[in-house]
């Protein structure tokens, strides 16, 4: 294994599991298994790139920095040579963490300093300008992100934000320095470590400026940032005859269907509502599961008596919904319940025969990897920019873990067509 990643939720290691697989147009990825967790056993030998997943974003700062430490020590016994840690490409932190605790804990271990901090993914609409990160042509904190039930984002300026999770002092290397190209930026991190700046926010407003990182981070023991700061790393090793440049491989999975969304984003709660034209969907009364009388054979049934029509059911509400629902009953209680049901009927309907799974939202797509325990999860074919299929090794389940904010207006009937091959 040459590049090992650790991602703070499941959805966004399918991202950059998707990254890595793909790389730069016309060089080529890497050979690419997303990992549920830390794994008990040794890789695959022909993986070229390993991404665990953890479910690690939004619990203690202590407990995220110990399950990324314990995956970074089964990456390295893998023989990873660099390290990517990976975050929301809207950087979704408290003012204590968990970005700044994780991203130090990792640094010290490997003994580096001078690392890249760099979420942005343009294809996405997600840059960086002078520090400051910016959702298509809005501030983060004017996105939508400020409202975030878990990790509202008030403040746009990432090194601002960062300096309030960390001990040392953050860097910043400029538009300017990147648009010198890869030497320069080489120069300014080492400079910026020289200095005591463990951590170094980098701008990027292009694919470009991404190229340009992943360039001047070549021989970098640890980078993070979002799926868009790996676009470029896999070419590095395939220009050193290090690695030859994966095809991708899916030959389709057929078989029953099921989407289930937790995610409360304005993107997802628009697929929903272009979904529910189309196709039998059951929205999920939160007062309902909190007191019983909503269990996961109620969705099992509605799922299953709706096989072959694509039935979605969903607990995605507006802000002013969701924050009536915490308040009333506990954000963890709220979340701890949801998760369960998704979970279990996941579970169930895989049981039951379901070969094909669209899980929304990241919280609901942990919940749901973990239930199933499907071992590691090969990189298929991409739906939309950053949801690629994942397929299980037998190449009997399919899913797409869809991050909350991403996918086209159709994505979720979109994504069963592309799991059979259409």
């Amino acid at each position: 294994m040459l590049i090992g990643v650790i991602a703070d939720d499941f959805t966004g290691a399918s991202d950059i599991a998707n990254t890595l697989t793909k790389g730069l147009p016309g060089e080529g990825g890497l050979l690419t298994a997303q990992y549920m967790g830390v794994p008990q056993h040794d890789s695959d030998a022909d993986i070229e790139a390993g991404v665990v997943a953890l479910k690690s974003r939004s619990i203690s700062a202590g407990d995220a920095v110990a399950q990324s430490l314990a995956a970074l020590e089964w990456l390295l016994a893998q023989g990873c040579r660099q390290i990517v840690f990976k975050y929301c490409s809207t950087f979704d932190s408290t003012p204590d963490g968990n970005i700044g605790p994780v991203a130090e804990a990792l640094a010290e271990r490997l003994g580096v300093k001078g690392v890249v901090v760099c979420p942005a993914f343009p294809g996405a609409g997600r840059t960086i300008y002078r520090g400051h990160l910016f959702v298509h042509d809005r501030l983060l904190s004017e996105s939508g992100m400020e409202k975030h039930p878990l990790t509202p984002m008030t403040d746009p300026d990432i090194r601002r934000w960062l300096s309030r999770q960390t001990k040392a002092a953050v860097g910043l290397v400029t538009m300017e320095t990147v648009g010198e190209g890869p030497e320069a930026l080489r120069t300014a991190l080492m400079q910026a470590g020289k200095s005591g700046e463990t951590l170094v926010v980098t701008d990027a407003i292009s694919n470009a400026d991404l190229a340009t990182i992943g360039a001047a981070c070549a021989d970098a023991p640890l980078i993070t940032g979002g799926s868009g700061v790996a676009m470029a790393l896999p070419a590095n090793f395939i220009r050193r005859g290090e690695a030859r440049g994966a095809e991708n491989r899916f030959a389709g999975i057929e078989g029953a269907e099921a989407i289930l969304a937790g995610s409360c984003s304005g993107a997802t709660r628009r697929q929903i509502d272009v979904h529910a034209q189309t196709h039998p969907t059951l929205a999920i009364d939160v007062d309902a599961v909190m007191s019983g009388q909503f269990d996961h054979n109620r969705l099992l049934s509605f799922l299953e008596n709706n096989r072959g029509r694509s039935p979605l059911a969903y607990s995605s509400g507006d802000p002013a919904t969701v924050t009536a629902a915490q308040e009333k009953y506990g954000r963890e209680v709220v979340a701890d319940r949801l998760d369960a049901l998704f979970g279990e009927t996941a579970r169930a309907l895989v049981a039951g025969g379901v070969r094909r799974l669209v899980i929304a939202g990241g919280e609901t797509s942990g919940a749901v990897v973990q239930a199933l325990d499907l071992g590691a999860l090969r990189v298929g074919p991409e739906i939309d920019p950053g949801v690629p299929i994942l397929a299980n090794a037998e190449g009997t389940i399919a899913l797409a873990l869809k991050s909350g904010n991403f996918g086209s207006e159709d994505f979720l009937a979109k994504a069963l067509d592309a799991m059979v091959g259409r």
